[in-house]
């Protein structure tokens, strides 16, 4: 099993960017996602 320092459910854009800050700081993330990662409004988009 790999240690993580972080586990952030859902990669929406507040966990995908919260991931992306955490793993540039030197954490070892875990970021679980059931769907495409950046959620609804960045991958299909919002009106």
């Amino acid at each position: 099993m790999t240690p993580f320092d972080i586990a952030i459910l859902g990669g929406g854009p507040g966990g995908y960017v919260g991931a992306l800050h955490a793993g540039v700081r030197g954490a070892r993330v875990a970021l679980v996602e059931r769907d495409r990662v950046g959620g609804t409004c960045v991958t299909v988009g919002c009106i």
